[in-house]
């Protein structure tokens, strides 16, 4: 069977470890910041760290902005795996949220014109951060369990409405702003003392789907919530994202592990091409589950059976 290659652009989120591991490659994106500076972002803190990062952005969320790898960016490395003799398998952020998913796809046909027996085939995830990494990582266990990148990318497909978050944000100002959550819903995320909890639609936009007075009340409630929407959980690979709440991550992995025991738990930083669209306070467990309802109906109803 032919090798191929498995590529996410850089919202996936996963950092050098991750890539190592499940052998993804990821392609850089940029960032400008609030001196007009332009950066190429990696999943890696480079010239600062995470708490330096999210209190720099939380001062100046206007300041900060991203962009993803261009189309010329999206066919240097397609031309270079051809050329390797592999096929490609890649991965983009919610078509919802960002143009990626067309600029690959653009490259993707730029590169078929000059080499037409290339395989390259471009999976919009629906998703973003952490979640869509968790996705790249199991297609990357498909591929070493001997399936081809078709059947790869027909699962992945068929399947990617199965992705969930469940976890909270602090602020849900930045998510609002940046479009990955409807205005109506942040002014959750100015009461004193809630914390709004959110979950992918079918497009993987941030939606809350109820709130919990402080984290004593929320974490009951959003491992009862996982209880009721993850599949074989002891066959999983959960990943647990945070901006700049790594204390309360450890609380909830340990909670996680305690309860369900998965066959892995990893805390994963989100990295500045999520983090300045995300901001800082998110907490959230990301694990493969039962089909997401239309409209967030049935999850919206478990979650708040129990935060009563």
């Amino acid at each position: 069977m032919k090798k191929f290659r498995i590529l996410c652009d850089i919202t996936c989120d996963l950092n050098e470890k991750f890539q190592k591991e499940f052998d993804i490659d990821v392609l850089s994106g940029h960032m400008t910041l609030p001196d007009k500076t332009e950066k190429v972002t990696y999943p890696k803190w480079v010239d600062t760290t995470a708490e330096k990062f999210y209190t720099d952005l939380k001062k100046d969320p206007n300041g900060y902005s991203t962009a993803p790898p261009n189309v010329a960016e999206f066919t240097e490395v397609f031309e270079k795996f051809v050329s390797e003799g592999c096929d490609v398998l890649t991965m983009t952020i919610s078509g919802g949220m960002s143009g990626t998913f067309n600029f690959a796809s653009k490259a993707r046909e730029a590169v078929l014109e000059k080499h037409p027996d290339a395989n390259i085939k471009v999976v919009d995830s629906r998703r973003f951060t952490t979640g869509f990494g968790l996705m790249a990582v199991n297609a990357a266990i498909l591929r070493n369990e001997g399936k081809s990148m078709d059947e790869v990318a027909e699962y992945i497909e068929n399947n990617k409405n199965r992705y969930h978050q469940a976890g909270w944000l602090d602020d849900l100002s930045f998510v609002a702003k940046k479009g990955r959550l409807t205005h109506s819903k942040a002014f959750f995320g100015k009461l004193a003392g809630i914390k709004p909890l959110g979950e992918f639609d079918y497009n993987g936009l941030t939606t809350v789907i109820g709130k919990a007075k402080g984290a004593k009340k929320a974490y009951p409630a959003l491992l009862s919530y996982i209880g009721e929407t993850i599949e074989n959980p002891e066959e999983q690979i959960v990943f647990i994202a945070h901006t700049n709440r790594l204390p309360q991550a450890e609380q909830y992995k340990k909670m996680i592990e305690e309860k369900f025991h998965p066959k892995a738990i990893y805390i994963n930083d989100v990295y500045p091409a999520n983090g300045i669209n995300i901001g800082p306070g998110l907490m959230a467990a990301y694990y493969f589950g039962k089909p997401i309802s239309e409209g967030l109906k049935e999850e919206t109803e478990i979650i708040n059976k129990y935060l009563k």
